[in-house]
Order: C-alpha cells, then sequence, then structure tokens
C-alpha cells in the first residue's frame, strides 16, 4: 500500500518528473547559443541644410553650376529654333578651287562683283526691314503690330528710342495694308537676313495675303487649308488681343497689374489649349513666347511661374528650355514661393520634361530642373505630392539614363545624380514610399550609381543616407540583400572613402543592419575579398583619440579623429563584427584573429564606461560571441585571464547594461580554471 501511494505521488502531475531536471547536452549547448546576442544601435543623424543650394557647403566638387544667376528677357532666343550646346564642327582642311581664272598676285581680282545697284525692296515693304530686325533670333523689342487686328484700341508701348504711336497712326501702318507678296532674296541678301526673312513669312504671315491664282493646289490639301484658316482665325480674333492685353497691362508696371498678367496669362494657357495649339503645333509661337519673354523682367515669382508654365506646355527647347529651369529653379530657392508650386502643373511639367529629355543635349536644364524639386522635397506637402505623382518611378528611368551617358557627360550626371538622390533620401522618410523603393528596383539602381561614381563623395554620401534609413525595414533590406556583389561594393567604399567619417558610419550601419537578422549576409559578407582586413583597418584608424595640439600629422597619413565621432565609427564596426560572428562558420576564425582581439581588448583598456558606454557594451557583447567558440586556436582562450581583468572595470561601473555584458563573458571564461580563481579573488561574485 505504501509503495502504491508513493509511486502515486511520484508519478502526480503536480511533482515533476526526476529526469525532466536534467538537461541534455544539445538543449544546454542551444541555450549557450541564444546567448549570442545581435547588437543593436542608432541611426546616424542627419541634419538638414537650411540653405537651398545646388551643392552644400562642405562639397569640394569641381566646375559645379551656379545657384544665383541672373535672367533677362534677352537671355532668351525668340525664334526658340536654336538647337541645344553640342560640339562645335571644327573647320574643313580644304582649299576652295574656282572656276575662274585667278590672278597669281591677286586671287579675289577676277571674281565677279556684284552689281553696283542692288534690287530695291517693293514698296508695300517699307516696314519688312524693321520687322525683320525684330524678328531676329534673341532680339526681344517690344512686339510688333500683328495681323488681322486694324481696329486696336490698346496702343502697345514703344520700345526705347521710339514714338509713341497714335491708335491713327497705328492703322495707317497697318502691315497688311499694301503688302504685294514676301520678299525675294536678293544678290545682296546674306544667309542670317534670308533666315530672318524666312521667319517672318512663316511666323507672322498676313491673313489678307492670298495664294498665287495660279498655282493649282494639290490633292488632299483642303482638309490642311480648313486647319488652317481655323486657327488663323483664333490667332486673328482671340490670342491676339490677349497678347495686346498683356503688353498694355505690362505697360501699367503696378502692383495691382501683376494679377492682371498672371490672370491674362491663365487664359491665354486655357485658349491655347482648347484650340488644340500647345506644344509646336502653333505655327506663330514664335509670337507668343516674345511676348512672354519679355514679362520675366518685371521680375515678379507669381507671374513667372505662370510665364514658366505656359512655356513648358509650348514645349520650348534649346537654350530657352535651359533659362525656364532657371528660372522656377530660381523662384524655388525662396522658401515662401513653395505655395506657388501647389496649385498649378508646374511639377507635372517639371517630371514630364525628365522622362522626355536627355542627357546629352539638356543635360544643365535637367540639372536646374531635378534642383528644383529638391528644394521642393524640403516642403512636407510638396514631397507627400512627388510621391503621389510617382516620382520614384520617373527617378528610376531617369537613373537607367544617367548610367549609360557618355564619359564627356560623366559630370553633369554626376552634379544631376546629387540633386536626385537628396529627393530620394527626403522620400526615404514616407512609410508610403519604402513599397515603391522595392518594386522600381531602386536600392540595386543605386548600387550600379555608386560602382560608377565611387569617386564621388556626393554621391556616395547621400545614397548611404537612403540605404542606412531603409535597411532598417525588412522588406528594404531584403532587397539590399539580394543584389549583387552589394557587401563587395561597401567594403570598397570603406577602404576608398576611409577618412569620411559621415559616409564610413552610415555605410557601417547599414552593413549592421543586413547581418542582424539573417545567416547567409553574415557568411556573404565575411567570405568577400578583404573583408576583414577592410574591417581591422578602420578599426585601428578610428581607435586613436585627439592627439596632443604640438604633433605635427605627417604627410599621407590619416588626420586625428575626434573621440565622438571616433566612438560613433567603433560602435557601428563592433556591431558588424558582433553581428557576423553569430555565423558558425564565421565566429571561429574571427576568434583565431589575434589582431581583432588585440583591437577589442585595447578598446576596453582606453575608453571608460562614463564617456564610452555603448561603445563598450558592444565591444563586451563581441567578446561573449566570440568566447562561445573554445577552440585552440581561438585567441580568447590564449588571453582569457586578461579579459577576465578588463571585464571587471565593467563589472564594478555603475551601467546596467554593462554590467550584464560583463556577467555574460565571465559565464562563458568560467570554464577555465584562472579565470575562476581570478573571480574568488576578487569577490566579483558577490558582486554579481
Amino acid at each position: 500500500m505504501a509503495s502504491t501511494e508513493t509511486k502515486h505521488e511520484i508519478c502526480s502531475p503536480l511533482m515533476p518528473r526526476r529526469n525532466a531536471l536534467r538537461k541534455t547536452c544539445a538543449e544546454i549547448v542551444n541555450e549557450v547559443r541564444q546567448s549570442l546576442r545581435v547588437q543593436s544601435t542608432h541611426r546616424p543623424f542627419t541634419p538638414r541644410d537650411g540653405h537651398r543650394q545646388l551643392f552644400g557647403s562642405a562639397s569640394i566638387r569641381d566646375n559645379r553650376p551656379p545657384s544665383a544667376f541672373s535672367l533677362h528677357a534677352q537671355s532668351f532666343d525668340a525664334s526658340d529654333s536654336r538647337p541645344g550646346s553640342g560640339t562645335r564642327l571644327s573647320p574643313l582642311d580644304h582649299k576652295p578651287t574656282f572656276s575662274v581664272p585667278c590672278d597669281a598676285d591677286n586671287p579675289f581680282k577676277a571674281l565677279p562683283k556684284p552689281p553696283t545697284s542692288p534690287v530695291k525692296p517693293r514698296r508695300g515693304l517699307a516696314g519688312a526691314g524693321v520687322r525683320a530686325r525684330l524678328l531676329r533670333p534673341g532680339s526681344l523689342t517690344r512686339l510688333p503690330p500683328l495681323e488681322g487686328h486694324r481696329n486696336v484700341k490698346e496702343p502697345l508701348n514703344a520700345g526705347p528710342g521710339q514714338k509713341q504711336l497714335s491708335a491713327k497712326q497705328l492703322s495707317s501702318t497697318d502691315h497688311t495694308a499694301g503688302y504685294s507678296g514676301p520678299v525675294k532674296p536678293g544678290p545682296h541678301t546674306t544667309a542670317s537676313e534670308r533666315i530672318v526673312q524666312s521667319d517672318v513669312d512663316s511666323a507672322v504671315r498676313p491673313k489678307d495675303c492670298k495664294e498665287d491664282s495660279t498655282t493649282e493646289p494639290e490633292r488632299g490639301d483642303n482638309k490642311g487649308n480648313k486647319e488652317e484658316d481655323a486657327e488663323s482665325l483664333m490667332w486673328n480674333n482671340v490670342i491676339v488681343p490677349l497678347l495686346q492685353k498683356l503688353e498694355s497691362a505690362a505697360a501699367g508696371g503696378s502692383e495691382g497689374s501683376v494679377d492682371r498678367l498672371c490672370d491674362l496669362c491663365d487664359r491665354l494657357h486655357g485658349t491655347l489649349a482648347e484650340a488644340d495649339m500647345l506644344g509646336r503645333r502653333c505655327k506663330k509661337r514664335s509670337g507668343i513666347l516674345r511676348t512672354l519673354f519679355r514679362l520675366i523682367d518685371l521680375n515678379y515669382a507669381q507671374l513667372n511661374m505662370h510665364i514658366a508654365q505656359l512655356c513648358l506646355a509650348l514645349c520650348v527647347s534649346g537654350n530657352n528650355l535651359l533659362n525656364i529651369c532657371k528660372l522656377i529653379f530660381q523662384i524655388s530657392r525662396t522658401e515662401s514661393n513653395d505655395i506657388l508650386f501647389q496649385n498649378n502643373s508646374v511639377i507635372d511639367s517639371l517630371l514630364r520634361m525628365l522622362s522626355n529629355e536627355h542627357v546629352s543635349a539638356s543635360g544643365e536644364a535637367i540639372l536646374y530642373c531635378v534642383g528644383t524639386l529638391k528644394f521642393l522635397s524640403g516642403n512636407t506637402e510638396i514631397l507627400r505630392i512627388l510621391l503621389d505623382k510617382s516620382f520614384i518611378c520617373v527617378a528610376q528611368k531617369l537613373i537607367q539614363k544617367l548610367c549609360v551617358v557618355e564619359e564627356t557627360n560623366l559630370p553633369i550626371a554626376g552634379h544631376i545624380l546629387v540633386q536626385l538622390t537628396t529627393i530620394l533620401r527626403n522620400l526615404a522618410d514616407l512609410s508610403d514610399s519604402r513599397p515603391l523603393f522595392v518594386s522600381f528596383s531602386i536600392l540595386p539602381a543605386l548600387c550600379q550609381v555608386l560602382q560608377q561614381h565611387c569617386e564621388d563623395q556626393d554621391v556616395c554620401m547621400n545614397i548611404s543616407r537612403i540605404y542606412s534609413k531603409l535597411s532598417s525595414y525588412s522588406e528594404c533590406r531584403l532587397a539590399l540583400a539580394q543584389t549583387p556583389d552589394c557587401y563587395q561594393l561597401f567594403l570598397e567604399l570603406l577602404s576608398k572613402h576611409h577618412q569620411k567619417q559621415d559616409l564610413i558610419v552610415r555605410l557601417l550601419f547599414t552593413l549592421g543592419n543586413l547581418t542582424a537578422k539573417s545567416d547567409e549576409p553574415r557568411l556573404e559578407l565575411f567570405q568577400c575579398d578583404g573583408c576583414m582586413r577592410t574591417l581591422l583597418r578602420l578599426y585601428d584608424i578610428y581607435q586613436r583619440k585627439d592627439e596632443p595640439p604640438h604633433t605635427v600629422v605627417q604627410k599621407g597619413a590619416s588626420p586625428p579623429v575626434r573621440p565622438q565621432v571616433a566612438d560613433d565609427v567603433l560602435v557601428k564596426l563592433v556591431r558588424v563584427l558582433a553581428n557576423m560572428c553569430i555565423h558558425p562558420a564565421v565566429g571561429p576564425p574571427v576568434a583565431a584573429d589575434t589582431a581583432c582581439i588585440r583591437l577589442l581588448m585595447e578598446t576596453l583598456e582606453l575608453r571608460t564606461v562614463e564617456e564610452s558606454e555603448e561603445l563598450l557594451v558592444n565591444v563586451a557583447a563581441v567578446i561573449n560571441n566570440l568566447s562561445f567558440y573554445q577552440k585552440e586556436t581561438s585567441a580568447i582562450k590564449h588571453n582569457q585571464l586578461h579579459i577576465a581583468k578588463l571585464m571587471l572595470k565593467l563589472l564594478l561601473s555603475s551601467s546596467t547594461g554593462a554590467m550584464l555584458e560583463a556577467v555574460r563573458v565571465y559565464g562563458n571564461l568560467s570554464h577555465y580554471e584562472d579565470v575562476r580563481n581570478f573571480i574568488v579573488r576578487n569577490k566579483g561574485w558577490w558582486t554579481v
């Protein structure tokens, strides 16, 4: 009976089984392995630059474009027919041969001479020379009288040095009266005059000028003629009056006229849109652009925004596109003008331009366009607008174009990338943007940019800031970890820019994030060529503190490092080591690396808990992880007693974190008899 009760008592569910108190060897090892902990740290802080400039004050770029400049009406090309800046053709190495006999002494003696009496222009074109001069590319004098508008109620203002014409004089000097057809180039007509005359004939052709009745129209031209007639009616009856009202309102020059000018620009924009005359479809767009360019000299930001919006809708190109982008850039430099960009289509036009223009032809215009968006991205509301307008998609396409530019365009591509990556850095703060960074493959694309522009510290710095932000989130961290050769690229950048402290700390923070959650990145990083060599070299550089003031740093040597900056770099670097050595294939060789263990012990000797608490806690965590691998080759085992003595400093400190890490290290080192004797002698176990 007693034996039955005893048996029942032992088997009672309230009593633990005797063998349950014992743990298997596998369970013990698993518990110890769980003590290998991943280290975390805060992301480096990046203060915002309050000055709106293309490049920061710390930038050391060569031949960087200016952020300040002046723009006037004369800066624009009235005809908008000049191509963008390109390569000038070199003169031909060719000597002309003359078909007429030449005198050896005077080769030009036998050339035919022009007639002494040049052909006189027709009477009906007495003012043609003036109009040609006014319409010459680059000339931005007053708007010439426009066709089909004889009864002008509002006289135009005369230009400098010209007399004001009365309404009667304006009607009597109507260029449609007495017009007898275009002037044919004579023997004295120069090439530039023939171009100007062609511009006059095509852009300001009077409506009363009829086609030669003897010319038989081609088949299928009836529809085209009807379209031309409709455009001519719209031009004469609607657009011309609006242009003249713009001229009249601009002549007022009062503050109250600005709102009227903006309203007239909106009406003109709407009229052209309804008539399907935007883009380059309007044959007389040069007359519209000429009027708009003159209004820029009034220097009103609100008005210039309307002008820029309409000019972009008219698809200006070449020098005009560059100057319009500069004009918008100028406006965006003033933070109070941000409101002007929120309620119009300028941002849409800029994004469309980034998608359509090529760096080789419009590189500088793209630069100022992206620079404008960079300034605006500092505004939270506009940053949200950029995200909603699929800026990340536009950025992805632009990055692709910038990665395939020719070597001659690499400098301007670098300037553009500095602006573009700043916008992406700001967008990375929005939680809604992170899935888009992944879906549009921005993170791998930025790795490609780093490979091509590894010498550009500004580009590398901005991309490192993007990575340090996004690598804290699992979906972005996974996308970056799957990018081929990203670890090798980061190590190369760490080696190349080892003195650029802000860049180093962000790259190390990113590597720490990548190695924090998965074994695969830990092994892949460790297996990269020169991984430990690069990390330990950085460790040695940033281990030093400020050198005495009288110490002269030799040429080629690294400059002294501030303790605060050095600590921040070392915290991120030691975190990478702690995370990386968790992998069972990485821990033993790192534990056997005497240079690594020496640097860790040196940090414990040089720093105090009061000034470098986070660093010492991380160093203790690395030693704890490495002390798990108790092999004969382990440098931890060979320096067990020295490490135990250094841990006593952390154990007796007032920092709870430092005390806990020291206890964990003692737990692993207590396998060695020398360490146990040291603990007993110093009564460290009483403190615990």
